[in-house]
């Protein structure tokens, strides 16, 4: 990792005083790295243009504003799927105002996103996570634009996802195969897979669900040693809870 500060006073420091300079010009540098939240020289950039260095949970929804944005004009369906995703994260209120401000902060399309989604590149699962969470934001106006493709397939690359990779997922949200696939799914069979019966309280439904979404989660799976067809096996499960809760919820209607 660069750390741009610690660098910058290793160099001026060297500079006035050889060595001695350069080490602690060093420390110096790695304090004000430290205090500032500086990981890179996106980050400074960044911070010397008044522009806050976004966080993990920011980094998603300045992907999906940018997305929203993408073909010219934000939708409902665009802004339905930012509500629905920041529901499926469970956020707490003050969480959900960053996620706002972020979705909005990405429709400017100002942010450089490489270094971020270099660095998410270190976490597999959570960089599969976000280029779904992506496709659905795609799919959410019912169609794929050239832009949004495009898009994708570079956010893929520095996530160390082939273009071919990147478009395998775009087929599990399509509008088409995603009614296909709910079609198939009862509200019976759902209430099946939770666990639940058609009386129980939706408090009741809420915690067989989270139960079994942390058990299944592919995070914990991966973080147990799992081979990488368990942990997509994990991914699907999830993804068939997703839908079960959902279409339950739509029917009993509560959130």
């Amino acid at each position: 990792m660069l750390w741009p500060g610690t660098l910058i006073g290793a160099g001026a420091g060297f500079a006035i005083a050889s060595i001695p300079g350069a080490m602690l010009g060093a420390l110096l540098g790695q304090a004000l790295d430290r205090r500032l939240h500086l990981q890179s020289w996106g980050h400074l950039r960044e911070k010397l243009g008044g522009r806050p260095v976004l966080r993990n949970d920011e980094l998603l929804f300045v992907l999906l504003g940018r997305l929203a944005k993408c073909d010219g004009r934000v939708v409902d369906g665009h802004i339905q799927q930012a509500r629905q995703e920041m529901r499926s994260l469970e956020m707490t209120e003050s969480a959900q105002r960053r996620a706002i401000t972020a979705f909005n902060r990405g429709k400017t399309g100002h942010d450089r996103l490489r270094g971020y989604l270099r660095r998410l590149s270190a976490q597999p699962h959570a960089a599969e996570g976000v280029l779904r969470a992506c496709w659905r934001m795609v799919w959410a106006d019912g169609r794929a634009g050239a832009s949004e493709r495009e898009l994708l397939a570079q956010w893929g690359k520095w996530l160390g996802w082939t273009p071919q990779q990147v478009l395998a997922l775009a087929h599990d949200y399509e509008p088409q195969k995603r009614s296909q696939v709910s079609s198939a799914v009862t509200y019976q069979d759902a209430i099946r897979l939770l666990g639940v019966s058609a009386t129980s309280e939706p408090a009741q439904i809420k915690r067989a669900y989270r139960r079994l979404l942390s058990r299944h989660h592919p995070d914990k799976i991966a973080g147990s040693g799992a081979t990488a067809m368990q942990v997509r096996d994990a991914t699907d499960k999830t993804r068939e809870l997703h839908n079960a809760y959902t279409l339950i919820k739509e029917r009993r209607d509560f959130r």
